[in-house]
């Protein structure tokens, strides 16, 4: 299993990053977790839209999935098109929300071009074993664990500190977490984030083999977070970089 940072700049896209899009594959089977601002033209270095295998989101922030519309549009209007519906994982009420995005009518909406499933707590996707378990963050947000074989990688998407985290993330070989507050910053609103100190905590709980802190707003330095999960966590600890390859 690889796991390719598309994109990892935090709330926006920062100006050497996209927002939140990482490729995992597998037995040439592409899936994609999160599709965030800018993560389309990324995407298309490494595949075609039509070797998309399946894209999960793990919320409906705009940093995590607005590029669906640009996906939509290559859908639809490629040469190449029409292509095979590409299968969309999400929170409930994703087909209706990205069709707001695109102000296309609910129905059909994106929904012949994009085949929309709500996650459960567990589906196979591909050659991946697929878990998931809801996380706290304003609006409903999804950590998404990744199996295949014997190995496992967890990416938390956006959440404040959970011991449901915890648990998803138990013995994974890569815990993909995001950290956009600085330690000592507060969570406000509640729950919305967490710190460094806050991914170093969940990962050693977790017992997890590796943290790659991700989610880094461009506002702040993405070394300097990943230097604040060391003070917790005692494994190895790597930051998430546009282009950034992990054997996993």
């Amino acid at each position: 299993m690889k796991l390719t940072v598309l994109g990892c700049s935090g709330s926006v896209p920062g100006p050497d990053s996209p927002a939140s899009s990482y490729l995992v594959t597998a037995d040439g089977f592409n899936l994609v977790l999160d599709l965030g601002s800018g993560a389309l033209g990324a995407l298309q270095r490494y595949l075609a839209v039509s070797e998309i295998g399946a894209i999960g989101l793990s919320h409906l922030h705009p940093d995590h999935c607005m590029d669906l519309c640009g996906l939509y549009v290559a859908a639809k209007y490629s040469p190449t098109s029409p292509l095979p519906r590409i299968p969309v994982y999400g929170p409930p009420g994703t087909a209706g929300r990205m069709a707001l995005a695109y102000d296309l009518p609910e129905d059909p909406g994106m929904q012949e071009e994009l085949e929309f499933h709500t996650w459960q707590a567990i589906q196979r996707i591909g050659p991946f074993t697929v878990r998931t378990t809801a996380m706290v963050h304003p609006v409903p947000a999804f950590a998404i664990r990744v199996e295949h074989g014997n190995k496992a990688l967890v990416y938390t998407g956006d959440t404040g500190p959970n011991d449901g985290l915890v648990e998803l993330a138990r013995g994974a070989d890569l815990l993909l977490c995001e950290a956009a507050l600085r330690d000592g910053d507060p969570n406000n609103p509640h729950d919305l984030h967490m710190t460094p100190a806050d991914a170093g905590e969940h990962a050693k709980r977790a017992e997890v083999k590796r943290l790659v802190i991700t989610h880094v707003p461009p506002w702040f330095n993405r070394d300097t977070q990943a230097e604040g999960a060391r003070r917790t966590f005692p494994g190895d600890v790597q930051v998430a970089t546009p282009g950034k390859l992990f054997e996993i």
